[in-house]
C-alpha cells in the first residue's frame, strides 16, 4: 500500500496475553479484525501500546504476519521500528518489511537519543538511513517533553528534506510543543502529516491543527474517534466535542502518570469491552490494584463503551 501522507486516526493497538504472559494469538487476530472493519487510517503494531520493548523479535515480526492476515488489506499495516544503532535499525527495518510493514514508526535509539538537545544531523542522520536502506515510508517520533528528544522548528525541517519521511507522531504531551509543532509543518515546502500521540487531549490536538492522531486509545473506541475527526474536518464542532466529552475522562484517567501504566489501564478497558479475555501484561509491567480497576469500569460505562455490538464484533 502506497503511503505518502497521513491524517484521520491510526489505531495503536493493544497486544492480547495470556496468564502465562504469552501472546494470545487467536484473540489479537479478532481484535485487529474489529479495528480494521472500523476503517482507520492505518494500524500501528510493535509500539509501545502493544508492548514492543517487551516483546522479543521473532514475536515482533510474528505480531506483524498475523496482523496482516487479520487485517487482509483494509488498511495500512505501521510497525514500529525499535533499535539502538543505525546499523541494527536499517537491518531490522527490513525484517519488518518482509514481515508485511508497509510503514515503519521510528522510535528515538535510546539512550543515545537521551538528554537535551539531541543535534539535529544526528536524528537527520538517523533517520536517512533508515529512508534509504529500508525504503519504506516513515513516521518520526516526537516523545514526550520530560523524556526528549523533541524536534525543534529546524530538526523537523531537516527531517522534511527526507522524502521517505510521511508524517510525525506528536507524542510531547505538551500543548506549547504541539503547537510549535503545527506552525512548523505548515511552513514546510510539502505536507507531512501531524497526528497527535497526546492520548490525553485528541480533539484538542487535532482543532489546533494536527492532521489526526497515531494513539493507543484508538485501540478501544476507534469509531468515536474516527467520527470525532470527520465532525472536525466538516466543521460539526459541537458533535465532535460531545464525542470528546464522553471519551476524555476515561482517555485522561488511562494516560495519568504514571504515564507507563496506561498499558494495564487500557486492557482493563479492553476485558471490559469483552474484546479481551485477560488484561495480562508482560512483566516487569505490573497490572491495576481493586480500585483503580473500579474506576475504569465506571469510566468505561460512562463512555459507553459497553455495549452488545462489540461482543458480538469478538466472535466474527
Amino acid at each position: 500500500m502506497n503511503i505518502t501522507s497521513l491524517q484521520g486516526i491510526v489505531a495503536a493497538p493493544a497486544l492480547p496475553m495470556l496468564p502465562d504472559h504469552a501472546i494470545d494469538w487467536s484473540t489479537l487476530r479478532a481484535y485487529l479484525r474489529w479495528i480494521a472493519n472500523q476503517r482507520p487510517t492505518a494500524i500501528a503494531m510493535n509500539m509501545d501500546a502493544s508492548e514492543g520493548p517487551a516483546l522479543d523479535r521473532d514475536e515482533q515480526l510474528e505480531v506483524l504476519r498475523a496482523s496482516r492476515d487479520a487485517i487482509q488489506g483494509a488498511c495500512p499495516l505501521i510497525s514500529g521500528l525499535i533499535a539502538g544503532s543505525t546499523r541494527d535499525a536499517v537491518r531490522w527495518g527490513n525484517e519488518l518489511k518482509v514481515a508485511g510493514a508497509h510503514a515503519l514508526a521510528v522510535f528515538p535509539p535510546f539512550p543515545t537519543f537521551l538528554g537535551k538537545p539531541v543535534p539535529a544531523e544526528m536524528i537527520y542522520q538517523y533517520h536517512k538511513a533508515i529512508a534509504d536502506g529500508v525504503g519504506l515510508p516513515l513516521v518520526a517520533f516526537q516523545f514526550p517533553v520530560a523524556w526528549g528528544p523533541d524536534f525543534p522548528p529546524e530538526t523537523l525541517a531537516r527531517l522534511a528534506t527526507i522524502p521517505q519521511i510521511v508524517g510525525l507522531k506528536e507524542a510531547s504531551f505538551d500543548t506549547t510543543k504541539t503547537i510549535e509543532t503545527i506552525a512548523t509543518a505548515k511552513a514546510l515546502p510539502r505536507k507531512i502529516g501531524i497526528l497527535t500521540g497526546s492520548d490525553t487531549f485528541i480533539l484538542e490536538a487535532i482543532m489546533m491543527g494536527c492532521d489526526g492522531a497515531l494513539i493507543g486509545f484508538a485501540g478501544t473506541a476507534t469509531a468515536e474517534l474516527i467520527e470525532m475527526h470527520r465532525a472536525v474536518v466538516a466543521k460539526d464542532f459541537d458533535r465532535a466535542f460531545a464525542i470528546w466529552e464522553r471519551l476524555g475522562p476515561l482517555a485522561r484517567y488511562c494516560w495519568r502518570a504514571p504515564i507507563r501504566d496506561y498499558r494495564p489501564r487500557m486492557k482493563e478497558v479492553l476485558k471490559l469491552q469483552g474484546l479481551f479475555p485477560h488484561a495480562t501484561v508482560r512483566p516487569p509491567q505490573l497490572g491495576v490494584d481493586d480500585a483503580e480497576r473500579a474506576e475504569i469500569a465506571r469510566l468505561v460505562q460512562g463512555a459507553g463503551l459497553i455495549v452488545p455490538a462489540l461482543l458480538r464484533a469478538v466472535g466474527d
